[in-house]
C-alpha cells in the first residue's frame, strides 16, 4: 500500500490517544493544548496514565474529571493494582464510575522504584486478571488491557505472555492495546499468534513518535522493545538538530502506519507525550479531519 493510496481510502481507522498527567502548572498548559487540538480528530477514546505504585493516582482523576467536564471526549482512566489493597483499589474504581468514567484501562503496574522486582500487595489483587474481574463486579466498564508484542521484560516466553493476556480476556477485557515497537512484522507476527490461542478481541498496535529518539531508546531498554539498526541510522547525528527529527518522526510514524494497513490493522492507539502536532498530522494522511462542528477542549 503506497503513501497516495493510503490517503485516498474512503474507510476511516480507529485512533485513540493516551495522555499523562500533568505535574506542573506549565504541563498542564501542554497537556490541554495538545487535547484541544486532537479533540475535533473524534478519537474512539482518550486514556490517562497513572504512575508506577498510583503515584499519580490524584493528578489522573483530576485530569479525567476534567476531560469529562469541559471536552466531548470519551476518557479511559489507566489503574494499576501494584502498591494498594483491593479496597483502596476498588474505591477509586468507584469513583470513576460516579464521575462519569466509562472505560478503564486495566494494568499490573510497575513497582514505586526503578529496577525493583514486582511484588503484589498482600491484601490486593495478585494479577491484572484479578484486577479486571474486580472491575466487572464493581460496575459495567469497558476494560483494555496491555499486551507485548516482543514479550514482557518479566516473562520467560512469548507463550508465557499469551496466555496471561488470555486469562485477561476471559476475565472480562475487552480490548488489548500493544506496547509500541518498530517493526511491523512484530505486531503481525502477535496479532497472527493470539488468534491461534483463540484471542478474539481487537489487539490495538501503540504508536510511540521518536522525535526524542534518546529517551525512546531509554524507554525501550526498560520495555524490552528493540530498536532497530535501521532506525538508529536515521537519527545518527541529529542529537542537536530538533527540527530534522521531527521530519524523521513525522516520516518514520506515517510509514509505520502505512504498512500496519497494508497488514489488515484499522485501529491506532497514539502515545502522544501529551504532544500534538505528529498525531495530528499522521491522522490527516489516515483521513481523519478535524470536526469543525464540536468544540475542542476548553
Amino acid at each position: 500500500m503506497s503513501l497516495k493510496t493510503l490517503a485516498e481510502q474512503k474507510t476511516e481507522s480507529a485512533v485513540s490517544f493516551e495522555f499523562f498527567p500533568p505535574r506542573t502548572r506549565e504541563m498542564e498548559t501542554q497537556l490541554w493544548n495538545a487535547i484541544g487540538r486532537l479533540a475535533p480528530l473524534r478519537p474512539r477514546f482518550v486514556s490517562v496514565t497513572y504512575g508506577a505504585g498510583g503515584s499519580t493516582r490524584d493528578r489522573t482523576h483530576a485530569t479525567v474529571k476534567r476531560i469529562i467536564d469541559e471536552t466531548g471526549l470519551k476518557p479511559a482512566a489507566h489503574l494499576t493494582c501494584v502498591g494498594a489493597p483491593c479496597e483502596i483499589v476498588d474505591n477509586v474504581i468507584r469513583d470513576y464510575w460516579q464521575a462519569g468514567v466509562r472505560h478503564i484501562v486495566a494494568l499490573r503496574g510497575d513497582m514505586p522504584d526503578p529496577g525493583q522486582a514486582y511484588c503484589a500487595h498482600c491484601d490486593g489483587y495478585q494479577t491484572t486478571a484479578d484486577l479486571v474481574r474486580g472491575i466487572r463486579a464493581v460496575a459495567p466498564f469497558e476494560i483494555s488491557v496491555s499486551a507485548y508484542p516482543e514479550k514482557h521484560p518479566d516473562s520467560p516466553d512469548l507463550e508465557w505472555d499469551l496466555n496471561v493476556l488470555k486469562t485477561k480476556i476471559d476475565a472480562g477485557a475487552t480490548r488489548a492495546i500493544t506496547q509500541f515497537a518498530f517493526e511491523t512484522a512484530v505486531y503481525a507476527r502477535f496479532r497472527d499468534r493470539a488468534r491461534k490461542s483463540g484471542i478474539d478481541v481487537p489487539i490495538v498496535p501503540g504508536l510511540m513518535p521518536t522525535t526524542n529518539f534518546k529517551g525512546v531508546v531509554r524507554m525501550s531498554g526498560r520495555c524490552g522493545t528493540t530498536v532497530p539498526d535501521w532506525l538508529r541510522g536515521l537519527y545518527e547525528k541529529l542529537d542537536d538538530d530538533l527540527e530534522s527529527r521531527k521530519l524523521v518522526a513525522s516520516a518514520v510514524l506515517v510509514e509505520q502506519v502505512r504498512e500496519l494497513k497494508a497488514e489488515g490493522f484499522d485501529q491506532f492507539h497514539f502515545y502522544t507525550l501529551n504532544q500534538a502536532e505528529l498525531t495530528f498530522a499522521v491522522c490527516n494522511i489516515l483521513g481523519i479531519k478535524p470536526d469543525a462542528k464540536k468544540p475542542a477542549a476548553a
